[in-house]
């Protein structure tokens, strides 16, 4: 049985890259930690083999962070795609993406889950473009339909500015809508300096992703994620702010590349811990 005291430091399980829940069980147990936010879609997408997973996690004394939401649509293969296609911004994909939105809070709610983080889509930095009104009206929509279920419902960092993102927040006002805060995204699509730009979101930061990276050499391409502690995040400082939260909030490791990846996701365990989370 894995230590249950140890709650507020987690993976996520996208990052072991499971096939099964049993499989996800088989390598959270070596890490030594009991706690993990779930990918959410695979439950839906194919039950016949996730459906337990709530079952499974719980007779592993497995607590469940937080869920996560993709959307429909997603192209990542590079800057100029994502853009493009990420989050709710499309209007192609938009219906489908509500529809899943609502299946996917439900699903949360049914299974204790209180928050689900999703990468929203790049909101425009002129305030007096047209698109940033149609997204943050979408963004309004999915906010309510998971404050509906009683979930709240967490912003993925990185796709724009913490001032932009600021703005859309403080518009919005919406009392059902925080900040997942993930560094290595502020570096990997180039929109800031994390520990900056955490001390200025830091009034709506719900969760945070532990993950590192190194900005790119060609503007306009993606940086590179590495191993937490081997990137361009200054931890030491970041944790200082990190620390201040209040009320604190859980650290969920994110390792989306690499091929020792439960080496990374161990070390980046002792890089918490060695800066007083347990």
């Amino acid at each position: 049985m894995i230590n249950a005291g140890i709650t507020r430091i987690g993976v996520c399980s996208w990052s072991l890259s499971p096939a099964s829940p049993q499989e996800l069980i088989k390598a959270l147990i070596p890490l030594e930690i009991n706690s993990v936010q779930l990918a959410l879609w695979p439950i839906l997408d194919n039950p016949s083999v996730w459906e337990e997973v709530f079952e499974v996690l719980q007779l592993a004394d497995m607590k469940i962070s937080s869920g996560m939401m993709a959307t429909i649509g997603e192209d990542y293969s590079s800057l100029e795609s994502i853009a493009r296609t990420g989050g709710i911004r499309p209007d192609t994909t938009w219906e489908a993406n509500r529809s899943h939105a609502q299946k996917i809070a439900e699903l949360a709610a049914r299974s204790n889950i209180n928050l689900v983080t999703f990468h929203g889509g790049f909101i425009p930095e002129d305030y007096n473009d047209p698109e940033r009104a149609k997204l943050l009206d979408r963004l309004g929509v999915v906010a309510d339909i998971f404050k509906d279920q009683e979930v709240m419902l967490g912003l993925e960092t990185g796709q724009e500015s913490a001032q932009t993102l600021i703005e859309a927040l403080e518009d919005l006002a919406h009392p059902n809508l925080g900040v997942n805060f993930d560094p290595a995204n502020m570096i990997l699509y180039g929109k800031g300096e994390p520990v900056k730009a955490l001390g200025l979101l830091s009034q709506f930061v719900v969760q945070i992703h532990i993950k590192d990276a190194l900005p790119t050499e060609t503007p306009g391409t993606w940086g590179r994620e590495v191993p937490a502690g081997q990137g361009a995040v200054d931890w030491n400082s970041f944790f200082e702010v990190a620390n201040a939260i209040d009320p604190p909030v859980d650290f969920i490791i994110e390792r989306e590349a690499g091929v020792d990846r439960t080496d990374d996701i161990a070390a980046a365990i002792e890089l918490i811990k060695a800066n007083g989370i347990t």
